[in-house]
């Protein structure tokens, strides 16, 4: 009998042991990720519910309202196509072709979800609606509709604008755009994908924007490295092949600072196999690659650092951003916000506030530190080497007359591809403005001479009508 009781205690204290295992990791799951569970297609509770809410206005950082529903309950959006056009993927449409647009991510505050079950009752037995909050976003909707005007309009690609103080975004844009009032079969047929968000959604080599890193690293693990003299040949050899810089430059004897600024391959594919994989895949780690994002305004595709076939030819690729590397505009952006930080990665974020029809707030922006990846000096010193780049290397056409901008090319190798994506990340260097930009142009050529443009006419959007820091 006293065994058999022995095994009862044994076998209750496992169950209790599960059973709070299993709320803990059940809490833990709707805390970090309540909003994908909530707007995923397969619930069909929220589907059931949404038939029973008048969801709430969706409003800029400036107050424009972007959406709204008018009497018969049917979602209007912004009467400018240009407008609706910019911002689409960050809203969303009606059917839900955008993937986690707020329309269905932020379906919990927008619908009103988030009141209790009481207050959900006391309206269903009044026969009235549930009335959703009203969300004011991070995003200019100006500065979006400007950045639409400018981007090429016969190619793919990604512009984000974030403040790297707070982590608010101010413009995040997917090209091709479509009008979610106008879906025709030709936009659910085109080859570009206008539906696909490649802002948070595509991730590929980043090019040369990625020598952020592979400097970060060498100032991190090579003693003297900014000290250091190189030598550019203009040739790297392998057993079966060679790497090169653009145009076939050689660039001879150079300072680190010298071969960041023009981008040089050759410099920085060496400076990966002196560190070594292990020493750059530490550092890329340090940046966020690798991690499994779950941040709570965006859903945003996990980054890679190669794991395979790591040969001496590969980790000098990976060096100057090739390889199997694989990041998107997004997580891009954020690094070159690190930089600008002071070496702080803040999590990026859209939501400034949801506000209930009876004034109160239900949510409020509140900042968050996701990485610290470089200390103050470090960033301190790309962030030098990255102005230098604007004001004489290869960026130079992102540069903005009396402002301290700073940024990166990249020109990525794509096999599929006809033509290089072009890259581009900056930000600008002064506390009155504390904005960062990414810039992706797909299949379109080199990143100084495509997406260092559109970087810089930003820029100077930006500077000439100062967007308010909140």
């Amino acid at each position: 009998m006293k065994l058999l009781k022995s095994h009862i205690k044994i076998i209750a204290t496992g169950m209790v042991v599960l059973l709070i295992s299993l709320i803990v990791f059940g809490a833990y799951s709707v805390l970090t990720q309540g909003n994908r569970w909530f707007s995923s297609s397969a619930n069909t509770y929220l589907r059931e519910m949404k038939t029973n809410a008048i969801p709430g206005n969706i409003m800029d950082r400036n107050g424009t309202v972007l959406a709204t529903t008018d009497a018969q309950g049917k979602r209007l959006y912004h009467q400018d196509g240009s407008v609706r056009n910019a911002v689409v993927h960050v809203l969303g449409d009606r059917t839900n072709n955008v993937g986690y647009g707020v329309e269905s991510f932020m379906s919990n505050y927008l619908y009103g979800f988030n009141v209790s079950y009481f207050q959900r009752l006391a309206h269903a037995l009044k026969g009235e609606k549930l009335h959703g909050n009203n969300l004011t976003l991070s995003i200019d909707s100006n500065l979006s509709r400007y950045v639409s005007s400018i981007f090429p309009t016969d190619k793919k690609g990604a512009v984000i604008v974030m403040n790297y103080r707070t982590g608010e975004v101010l413009s995040l844009q997917s090209f091709p755009t479509f009008d979610p009032d106008n879906i025709t079969e030709s936009v659910k047929t085109d080859p570009l994908q206008p539906f696909w968000n490649n802002a948070t959604r595509w991730n590929s080599a980043p090019g040369s924007t990625f020598k952020l890193i592979t400097l970060a690293a060498s100032l991190k693990n090579i003693p003297g490295a900014a000290v250091q003299e190189y030598v550019c040949t203009g040739e790297l050899p392998f057993a079966d092949s060679v790497m090169r810089d653009a145009g076939n430059a050689i660039h001879n004897k150079l300072s680190l600072s010298k071969a960041f600024t023009l981008s040089c391959n050759i410099t920085f594919g060496k400076l990966a196999q002196q560190m070594g994989d292990a020493a750059l895949a530490s550092t890329s780690k340090d940046f966020g690659i690798g991690d499994y994002f779950l941040f709570q305004d965006f859903v945003v595709e996990n980054s890679v650092y190669p794991q395979k076939n790591r040969t001496d030819k590969e980790i000098a690729w990976t060096g100057v951003g090739q390889s199997a590397l694989q990041l998107t505009p997004l997580h891009m952006c954020m690094i070159a916000s690190a930089v600008a930080n002071d070496g702080v990665m803040m999590e990026p974020k859209l939501l400034l506030k949801a506000v209930s029809i009876n004034n109160e707030i239900k949510a409020q922006l509140v900042p968050k530190q996701y990485l610290h990846p470089l200390s103050k000096a470090d960033a301190d010193t790309i962030a030098d080497y990255m102005n230098q780049v604007v004001k004489s290397g290869t960026g130079t056409r992102a540069n903005v007359a009396g402002h301290r901008i700073c940024g990166k090319t990249g020109t990525a190798e794509v096999d599929s591809q006809k033509e290089n994506n072009a890259w581009f990340v900056g930000f600008i260097d002064e506390p009155q403005f504390p904005y960062a930009v990414c810039v992706v142009v797909m299949d379109a050529g080199g990143g100084g001479a495509v997406a260092a443009p559109i970087a810089g006419k930003i820029f100077s959007a930006i500077t000439g009508s100062p967007l308010t820091a909140k």
